[in-house]
């Protein structure tokens, strides 16, 4: 399987030299390296073309590198099911860049990359309706940048008083911050089921 998979990454590299920045087999998976402002073109030709008819966009989503350049790596999978093979597409950006979108090639990409605009702040142009798809209208920020707070910027909660939902800023007080792990080698009363085999 890895060698057909080469076949094809190296016949699409020789085919597309304007789109294709390198690629690479790894764990049983063809990885495409592809230049941001040729990507809607090469993912109309990878639909089209008769060795690869991937015709169905099965995921897009994106992975931080802050300590990088190009901070973001947007990943794109598609399956054909005409040759029963799996491709996927990468394309470098910096935080400031924007990816081209491919609504207009596969129509279920509306999703996903709102989604990927939700989660991480990547931007698409051309996209019909790029708004939130996960969080809050109001909500600052995106969750799955590695310089997001694990607690994020704001609470919200149901006020029983006021008798709606309500948005505070995060405060963890004190007694939430300590831990009982419950081990009965640093003096606790109780033992915890199985802990008495410990001096067998």
């Amino acid at each position: 399987m890895s060698e057909a998979l080469q076949e094809l990454g190296a016949l699409l590299e020789l085919k597309r030299r304007d789109c294709v920045l390198g690629h690479e087999v790894a764990y049983g998976e063809l990885t495409m390296d592809v230049s941001p402002n040729t990507l809607a073109p090469f993912v109309e030709y990878l639909l089209n073309d008769s060795a690869c008819k991937f015709s169905t966009l099965v995921d897009i989503t994106a992975v931080d590198h802050p300590g990088r350049a190009k901070r973001f790596d947007v990943v794109y999978h598609f399956l054909s099911m005409y040759t029963n093979q799996r491709i996927r597409l990468r394309v470098s950006i910096r935080e400031d860049e924007m990816v081209p979108s491919i609504v207009e090639v596969h129509p279920s990409a509306n999703w996903f990359e709102r989604e990927v605009f939700d989660m991480f702040g990547i931007l698409f142009t051309g996209h019909p309706d790029l708004r939130r798809i996960l969080t809050d209208y109001g909500f600052r920020g995106h969750p799955l940048r590695k310089d997001f707070p694990t607690t994020g910027y704001t609470e919200v909660r149901y006020d029983e008083a006021q008798k709606r939902v309500v948005y505070e800023p995060v405060s963890l007080v004190q007694e939430y911050r300590q831990f009982d792990f419950m081990s009965p080698w640093e003096g606790a009363e109780y033992i915890l089921p199985g802990d008495e085999k410990k001096g067998a």
